[in-house]
Parts: structure tokens; C-alpha cells; sequence
């Protein structure tokens, strides 16, 4: 069997039809097993899953360049073409972004794109884009 590595995180909405919206149909995200207290997601090739109960608290800071984000958060690396279309997908759904889509670390190694914005339960999330997976380790 040659079963891939894949990442599994469990955290807190309030509301698992809204949980649904916003991971199924903005996202993209596959629904996985539910009961009536928590939903499991395809996370992009990882298991996300979303628990009835209190958010976690996050605060501004993440020092990243020049910009304080939000933290713990938690995220997705995609190739660059996958990161745009992501990000066409949630300007298209009217998503406030904590930290608009943008390049960082421009003709630097680790060049990467990024965006921050929050889950309807504010749970931050980062969406970062690389040309090729070369540059994700890039020092």
C-alpha cells in the first residue's frame, strides 16, 4: 500500500450547516463522515475535521514580513496556477480578506504568494501559492 502522508485537524465551528456552505461550496472542499455534533473535509488531499463547540482565539501575532497575521492559522500550499484560481474563486464569493492576495518575498528564495482570510467562525486560514514545489523549502 503506498498511502500518501496526509495532515488531520480537528477545530471548532458553531454551526455545521454553515460549516457545509463554506467549506463545500466556497471552498470546494469534499464533505467526508458527519454525525450531529462534527464534519469531516477533504482539505485539499488532508482531513479537516469541524466540531460543534467554541472557536479557538487568534490574535495578530504572526510577524511576517512586514505584515502581523493572524495566529495559530492554519492553511494550504498550492501551485501558483491553482493559488490564483483560488483566489478568483474567493473574491468571486465576496470573501473579506484579513491579508489581500499577494506576492512576498519577491525575487527572493521562498518567493510566494499569499492570502489570509477567516472561516464564518474566525478561524484564520492562509492559501500560499509557489511556482514549483522547489521553492517551497527555499532558503
Amino acid at each position: 500500500m503506498n498511502l500518501p502522508s496526509a495532515f488531520h485537524f480537528a477545530f471548532n465551528i458553531t454551526d455545521l450547516d454553515v460549516a457545509r456552505q463554506f467549506y463545500g461550496q466556497v471552498l470546494g472542499c469534499t464533505e467526508g463522515r458527519s454525525t450531529d455534533t462534527w464534519v469531516d473535509f477533504d482539505f485539499f488531499g488532508h482531513q479537516i475535521s469541524l466540531h460543534l463547540g467554541q472557536p479557538f482565539a487568534t490574535a495578530p501575532t504572526g510577524k511576517v514580513g512586514k505584515h502581523m497575521v493572524p495566529m495559530p492559522h492554519f492553511g494550504i500550499i498550492l501551485l501558483y496556477p491553482d493559488w490564483q484560481a483560488m483566489a478568483d474563486r474567493l473574491k468571486a464569493a465576496g470573501i473579506a480578506f484579513v491579508l489581500e492576495p499577494q506576492v512576498r518575498f519577491e525575487g527572493e528564495p521562498g518567493e510566494q504568494w499569499t492570502m489570509f482570510f477567516l472561516d464564518p467562525f474566525g478561524n484564520p486560514i492562509e492559501v500560499k501559492g509557489f511556482r514549483t514545489e522547489a521553492q517551497i523549502y527555499a532558503h
